[in-house]
C-alpha cells in the first residue's frame, strides 16, 4: 500500500511539473523599432549578403546635367574607389589619411542620400524621435515623421538634423535637412523613382518644389554573395 501510495505522490509530482512547463510563456518576438521597420521596407534583411555597390551621383538644375561623382564601394572589406573627371582615387576607410580625408567626405554625404533608411540603423551614435504627424514640406500631405539628430561633436556634420516622412508601408517620400538642427530648414526634398536592385530598394530621384532640382542616381549596381 505504501508503495502504491509513493508511485501515486510521484504521479501527482511529475504531472505538476509537465503542467507548469507547459504553461510557461514562449519567447515573444521583439517588436521592431520605427527605424528598423523603415530599414526593413527599402530591403535592410539583403544588406549582409551585398558585396559591392556601384553609382553615380549627381545634381540637375533646370537643363544642366551634373557631371556626377561614381563610386565603388566594397562594404565587406571597407573599400571604396572613386571617380570624377580625371580623380581617380581608391582608399580603405579603415585607414583614413590627409589623402583620402576630402574623398572619404563626399563618398559619406553620397552614400547617405542613396542608404538613408539604412543609416538609421547603422548611425547608432544619432537619436530618433517619437512618431509624429506632420505635412511633409513637398507634398503638402500629412504623413508619419521621425526626426534624426545627430551629435554635436564627432563626424563630419555634428549637430545636423533630418526630419524624415514617410508612409504607412514605412516608404520614404520626403525629408528635410537642418543644418545643426537650426528650426528653419535647409534642404527638403521628395524620395521618388524607387529601384530594386537585389532586394536594396533605393530612391533614384530626389526632387525640390518647383521640380527644376533633381539630385539623381545613375549607373547602380549592387552585386550579392
Amino acid at each position: 500500500m505504501k508503495h502504491l501510495y509513493a508511485i501515486l505522490i510521484l504521479f501527482v509530482i511529475t504531472v505538476s511539473c509537465k503542467s507548469e512547463k507547459s504553461e510557461t510563456p514562449t519567447e515573444v518576438e521583439k517588436e521592431l523599432t520605427i527605424a528598423e521597420k523603415i530599414a526593413a521596407a527599402h530591403g535592410f534583411e539583403n544588406w549582409k549578403n551585398v558585396t559591392e555597390v556601384q553609382f553615380t551621383f549627381a545634381v540637375d538644375r533646370d537643363t544642366m546635367k551634373g557631371n556626377g561623382r561614381s563610386w565603388t564601394w566594397l562594404p565587406q572589406k571597407d573599400s571604396v574607389s572613386m571617380s570624377v573627371g580625371e580623380l581617380n582615387l581608391q582608399y580603405s576607410r579603415t585607414n583614413i589619411d590627409n589623402s583620402s580625408l576630402n574623398a572619404d567626405r563626399t563618398f559619406i554625404n553620397d552614400k547617405y542620400w542613396a542608404f538613408v533608411p539604412f543609416q538609421l540603423v547603422w548611425d547608432t551614435s544619432a537619436t530618433i524621435s517619437y512618431v509624429s504627424k506632420a505635412t511633409a514640406p513637398i507634398s503638402k500631405t500629412e504623413m508619419d515623421m521621425i526626426t534624426i539628430l545627430y551629435p554635436s561633436e564627432g563626424g563630419y556634420t555634428p549637430g545636423d538634423a533630418y526630419d524624415i516622412y514617410f508612409n504607412e508601408d514605412y516608404m520614404i517620400k520626403e525629408w528635410t535637412f537642418r543644418k545643426g538642427n537650426s528650426p528653419e530648414p535647409s534642404l527638403s526634398t521628395t524620395f521618388e523613382n524607387y529601384k530594386d536592385f537585389n532586394g536594396i530598394k533605393i530612391a533614384i530621384d530626389h526632387k525640390q518644389e518647383g521640380d527644376s532640382w533633381n539630385l539623381n542616381f545613375t549607373n547602380v549596381s549592387i552585386k550579392t554573395k
